[in-house]
């Protein structure tokens, strides 16, 4: 995973401990959890336009 082991993630995981503190980290994960969710919500429905906007084009030439 982004070429760290596991030795690098424990002492990130400790500085991420030490500036947030143990009472923070389930919030900021739950925030982080859902910025993630709704960034690839808004990906798939950029996809979704792109891939039906090429067959409204062609409909609106036809009429």
């Amino acid at each position: 995973m982004f070429g760290l082991g596991y030795q690098e993630l424990l002492i990130i995981l400790v500085i991420v401990l030490v500036l947030f503190g143990a009472n923070r980290l389930p919030e900021l994960a739950r925030s982080l959890g859902s910025s993630v969710k709704e960034f690839k919500k808004g990906v798939n429905e950029a996809n979704k336009e792109e891939t039906t906007t090429p067959a409204r084009k062609d409909e609106e030439k036809k009429a």
